[in-house]
């Protein structure tokens, strides 16, 4: 553990509990992509299989049943609480064009070809794409809430503080992990025009809107 990644982890708790505050206030899922959630639930799901046979600490322990319970709350809150204020008519991303290359990759690009091997890698790779239903959603609204663009700064926040986290783990541990760096690369370039637009007028005090 380092400061990077600590921090890096406390942005992605952030991102959640914005996002659960979101729903909770406002009693409302507007502006937020089902299909993402669910993509999110099941990377977790996937990666964190192992909470069934290994054990690494405490800490590692709590942040993964975390995530996993708080992916499926969230999709509780959208399916059911909440479900008449969501618009499906907007959020029509294909998550077969993820699921699908992610799987395989997964399967030709592993560290061992066995199967809790398999869905770790296959959440690697899903995760950094599965924000795509939500911008695909961002692209076709072209607006957002404040607090939703809050949710995906802390989400994308996360991701970018794991950049700095490889290189200190490259130069204090001599460790590389090419997919999970090459994953969180995509995963954060897909964050750039998000960024740029969150910078330059939510922090401002205006309206997130996208470019015509």
């Amino acid at each position: 553990m380092n400061i990077f990644r600590l921090f890096g982890d406390l942005a992605h708790l952030a991102s959640i509990f914005i996002l659960i505050q979101k729903i909770q206030t406002t009693r409302s899922c507007r502006g937020i992509s089902f299909k993402t959630q669910a993509l999110y639930a099941l990377v977790f799901v996937t990666r964190y299989i192992d909470l069934l046979f290994r054990w690494v600490s405490i800490y590692n322990f709590v942040m993964k049943v975390f995530f996993i319970s708080s992916s499926c709350y969230i999709l509780y809150l959208m399916k059911y609480r909440f479900r008449p204020t969501h618009d499906p008519s907007i959020d029509t991303f294909k998550v077969e064009y993820l699921l699908g290359p992610s799987f395989v990759l997964s399967l030709i690009f592993n560290y061992a070809f066995e199967p809790t091997e398999i869905l770790w890698t296959f959440s690697i790779y899903l995760e950094s794409v599965a924000i795509f239903p939500q911008l695909f959603m961002l692209q076709r609204t072209g607006e957002a809430e404040t607090i939703t663009t809050h949710y995906l700064a802390a989400l994308g926040l996360y991701r970018a503080l794991y950049l700095p986290n490889w290189i200190y783990r490259y130069f204090t541990e001599d460790v590389v992990d090419p997919i999970a760096v090459t994953a969180g690369l995509v995963q954060t370039g897909l964050y750039l025009d998000f960024f740029y637009v969150y910078f330059t007028k939510v922090l401002h005090g205006q309206k997130f809107e996208l470019p015509a």
